[in-house]
C-alpha cells in the first residue's frame, strides 16, 4: 500500500468529509446547549468533589451539594454598599459617629486598643470583629514562635501583640482599607518593622506560604452569631472552616483557631486526625465574660498533664495565670 501523501486536492476533500460527519453528528441547538449545561455541571459537581475529598474526610455525606464561596468575590460584593467602600471612615473620635445599634462598642475602645487616642484606626467592621487587646496578647503568648502567619489580621489587633512576642510576622487580609488601618496601628504600637502586610486571598496564597504557627480568625458572620444557638464552623465560615484548616495544615500543623463561644466543642475536637496529637480549646475570658474560644493545634496546645502543673505554678505565684483577663 503506498502511504498516503497530502494534496492540495486531498486536503480540501479531507476537511470537506469532516465537515459533513460533524454536521451529521451535532444535535440541535437546543439540544447542544442542553448537553453542555450538563457536561458543565457534572465538571463541576466532580471538582467540587474532590476539593471536599482533599480538604477533609470527616463528612462524606453529600459532597456534591458543598459550596465553596471564593473569598474575593465575596469581597467584591461586600464593597459594593457604602459602609465598605474604600473611601469609608476608618477614624472615630465620638460614638455618635457610629451606627446607633454599634454605639455600645465605643465604650470599649481602650479594651481593643489601650493606645486608641493616639490615633488608632479601624472601620466598621473592625469595632465588632477586633480582639480585646489582652485576650491578644494572651494568644501571643501562647503562639510564641519564630514566624507567624494571622491569616486573617483584619484592623491588626493580634498582629500587633504577635509582633511582640514572634520574631516576624505575615499579616494577611483581602481588604485593603483594614490591612492599611493595621499597618497604621503597628505603626503606632512600634512594631511595624517585624510585620509583612499581604493584600490578598489567605486561601490562594497557601501554596506559596511557609510559617511555623497560623493564628485563623476568620470571619464569623457580624454580631448576628451570638443569636444563634450554636455556631458551625462548617457552615458558618464563609469558606468552610474544616476547608480552612485543613488547607491550613497544608502550611504547619501549629494552629490557633479563634472562634465565637458558642462553637460546638465537639465538632471542633472532629478537626484533628488520629495522628494530630491534642486538641486544646480554651476560653477567653473577659470581665467575667467569656468572649470567645481559641482552639490550639499541633505544639501549640498544652495536654491536661502540662495544664494541671501550669496551675500549680499560677497558685505559687510564679506565673501571670490563667485566660481570665478581667481588668
Amino acid at each position: 500500500m503506498k502511504p498516503y501523501v497530502p494534496t492540495e486536492s486531498n486536503d480540501k476533500k479531507r476537511k470537506a468529509a469532516q465537515k459533513r460527519k460533524r454536521e451529521e453528528a451535532s444535535p440541535s441547538s437546543s439540544e447542544q446547549e442542553s448537553s453542555s449545561s450538563s457536561d458543565s455541571d457534572d465538571e463541576t459537581s466532580e471538582k467540587a468533589t474532590d476539593i471536599k475529598l482533599e480538604a477533609t474526610t470527616l463528612d462524606n455525606v453529600h459532597l456534591n451539594k458543598r459550596i465553596k464561596l471564593d473569598a474575593k468575590v465575596v469581597y467584591d460584593q461586600q464593597q459594593k454598599s457604602d459602609e465598605n467602600s474604600l473611601n469609608r471612615r476608618v477614624r472615630y473620635t465620638s460614638n455618635k459617629q457610629l451606627p446607633t445599634d454599634m454605639q455600645k462598642y465605643w465604650s470599649q475602645r481602650y479594651r481593643y486598643f489601650t493606645k486608641y487616642d493616639q490615633g488608632v484606626k479601624l472601620d466598621k467592621e473592625g469595632w465588632y470583629s477586633v480582639t480585646p487587646e489582652r485576650i491578644a496578647a494572651h494568644i501571643a503568648q501562647r503562639c510564641a514562635s519564630d514566624v507567624i502567619i494571622d491569616a486573617f489580621c483584619g484592623v491588626g489587633g493580634n498582629t500587633i501583640q504577635f509582633a511582640l512576642t514572634c520574631h516576624y510576622v505575615i499579616a494577611i487580609d483581602i481588604d485593603p482599607v483594614r490591612l492599611e488601618c493595621a499597618r497604621h496601628n503597628a505603626k503606632i504600637y512600634g512594631v511595624e518593622d517585624r510585620i509583612e502586610f499581604i493584600c490578598g486571598d489567605f486561601m490562594t496564597l497557601i501554596p506559596k506560604l511557609k510559617a511555623d504557627a497560623v493564628f485563623l480568625s476568620p470571619p464569623w458572620g457580624g454580631p448576628g452569631y451570638l443569636k444563634q444557638d450554636e455556631f458551625n464552623i462548617k457552615t458558618d465560615i464563609p469558606m468552610d472552616g474544616y476547608f480552612l484548616f485543613n488547607e491550613t495544615r497544608k502550611i504547619t500543623p501549629n494552629i490557633a483557631y479563634f472562634l465565637p463561644r458558642n462553637s460546638n466543642a465537639e465538632q471542633i475536637g472532629r478537626l484533628i486526625g488520629p495522628e494530630d496529637g491534642i486538641c486544646e480549646i480554651e476560653q477567653n475570658v473577659l470581665n467575667n465574660v467569656c468572649k470567645a474560644w481559641t482552639a490550639y493545634f499541633g505544639e501549640l496546645a498544652v495536654s491536661e498533664e502540662d495544664r494541671a502543673q501550669e496551675e500549680v505554678k499560677e497558685e505559687e505565684g510564679d506565673d501571670m495565670g490563667g485566660y481570665d483577663f478581667s481588668g
